[in-house]
């Protein structure tokens, strides 16, 4: 449990709370933040009995992207310091994707820039309060997309909107992100916390090893052909389908019953 400082991380039951904590700042990614998040997500990996990680910010935003103050105070020394926060980021992002566990993203308020735009189009499900805005913000500030943006968001949404999104900088809103397939499902905003608890439940009651071969496979299958994707599929199937797990699914849907999981 990290319980502290820029990133808290609480895991109980196979699901982990992962929150961005610096609601003050609008959970802006400073490169200790990063550094933070970075390690949290090493703990996650490292859990034997993870099963479904929920991300999200405190506070009235999820992330507002990189911390502008923190780097303008750097002055011609930025270059250096946008490096080493562009690595954590990297990793934090590299660490999101090849997680075995599916992430929800949880977004209240703002997901803006490479940090908030970018983890959300790195996790595998969206949830999103009717308030929600989206920013991709990069050109804004001279910059360019990072968090993989510049790939994620294409396969997400199609080249050309992805183009124009990440040119011109509108603020989308949540209806809007759910209609472009950013996001995955939008609810009232004080239904938030529980929809994604909720789903995350769903998930964690779900067949661990199944369900990070299917993460993996679609991940993997953004840069490949469908034929290159059908013999990993079969490959992978016929490893699953050895597994205690799948013979518990088998029998849970003869006898009418909920499956219980264990992940052998």
């Amino acid at each position: 449990m990290i319980d502290k400082g820029p990133v808290l991380l609480d895991i109980t039951d196979g699901i982990a709370r992962l929150r961005l904590n610096r609601p003050d700042a609008a959970n802006g990614m400073s490169a200790e933040l990063l550094s933070a998040l970075c390690d949290a997500i090493m703990v996650c990996h490292g859990h034997p009995d993870l099963r479904v990680v929920v991300l999200s910010g405190e506070g009235a935003n999820f992330c507002a992207g990189g911390d502008v103050r923190a780097f303008a105070a750097k002055g011609e020394k930025l270059p250096d310091y946008i490096r080493q926060a562009t690595a954590f980021l990297q990793n934090a992002v590299t660490g999101l994707l090849r997680l075995e566990a599916p992430v929800i993203a949880s977004v209240q308020g703002f997901a803006a820039g490479g940090g908030g735009f970018g983890l959300v189009c790195a996790s595998d499900i969206v949830i999103a309060a009717e308030s929600a805005k989206f920013l991709a913000g990069a050109t804004r500030v001279a910059m360019a997309p990072d968090a993989g943006v510049s790939v994620t968001l294409s396969r997400l949404v199609g080249l050309r909107r992805a183009m124009s999104i990440l040119l011109t900088n509108p603020v989308i809103s949540a209806a809007e992100a759910l209609q472009m397939g950013i996001v995955t499902k939008v609810v009232p905003d004080a239904e938030l916390a529980d929809a994604s608890l909720a789903l995350a439940r769903e998930l964690a009651a779900g067949a661990p090893k199944a369900l990070a071969a299917t993460k993996r496979l679609v991940w993997a299958g953004t840069g490949t052909s469908i034929e290159q994707c059908l013999s990993e599929e079969a490959r992978t199937v016929a490893e699953l389908s050895g597994m205690a797990d799948a013979r518990e699914g088998l029998a849970a849907v003869i006898e009418r019953r909920k499956p219980v999981f264990t992940g052998r």
